[in-house]
């Protein structure tokens, strides 16, 4: 079993998820007393914050970097970086890191084409919905054509991300919030919705919507499980 490198706080919430998910999963298809090997890298997540509602990226992307090689350093034999929004900095993890990084894009991109979905809605963070980094990753990569909600709907979901789902606070109105625009989107033609956000799976989940639902975090955790147990390198 290959060892695994998780780059996580970000949030610890879901840092949480992905580690009993990667253990449940490695259980699930070993059997027995199996659990992943992982190898955590937990950071301050203020800090990042911060960074990123400053703008301050060239900070974040650096932080992300040393974080990446002292797991690699560790034994890690392949990085996930457990956060959607700090993908926008892959390319300086990606730069200073001679093993696989399992990008969190392509997994969803490839699930999408996959499932014969051609314009999912995101959902994230405002940075992961305003900037390109997904959007444009997607639809240059998979031929996608992604849809983002309007900028009022951004600061809805965003505030709920930060002010509740990254401190474990599930509030139902907020679900409520979720929903209704994801049924707005429908109605403009999305036919799939991802779940850009590693905490969005927190507050709903594919009983709350009729759409094609594409959780990345789950997404996530099946390919690192894929280059764990398999008996090649896929990557």
């Amino acid at each position: 079993m290959r060892k695994i490198g998780l780059i996580g706080g970000t949030s610890w919430e879901s840092t949480a998820i992905y580690y009993r998910l990667l253990n449940e999963g490695v259980q699930a298809r070993r059997g027995g007393y199996h659990s992943a090997r992982l190898v955590l890298s937990s950071v301050d997540f203020a800090q990042y914050e911060a960074w990123m509602r400053h703008g301050e990226w060239h900070h974040l992307g650096a932080a992300l970097a040393n974080e990446a090689d002292a797991l690699r350093r560790a034994g890690a034999e392949a990085i996930l970086l457990c956060t959607n929004t700090m993908h926008k900095a892959a390319r300086d993890v990606t730069s200073r890191v001679d093993v696989p990084f399992i990008d969190i894009r392509d997994v969803t991109g490839r699930a999408i084409v996959k499932a014969g979905v051609k314009r999912p809605l995101l959902l994230g963070t405002r940075y992961t919905m305003a900037d390109d980094f997904f959007v444009a990753h997607l639809s240059g990569e998979f031929g996608l054509e992604p849809m983002v909600p309007g900028s009022a709907d951004q600061d809805r979901i965003h505030a709920v991300i930060f002010d509740e789902l990254v401190k474990g606070k599930i509030n139902p109105d907020s679900r409520a919030v979720y929903q209704a625009i994801i049924a707005a989107a429908q109605g403009e033609g999305a036919d799939g919705i991802i779940f850009g956000c590693t905490e969005i799976g927190m507050l709903i989940g594919a009983g709350d919507v009729t759409a094609p639902i594409f959780d990345t975090m789950q997404l996530h955790v099946d390919a690192a499980l894929e280059f764990a147990l398999s008996p090649l390198h896929l990557l």
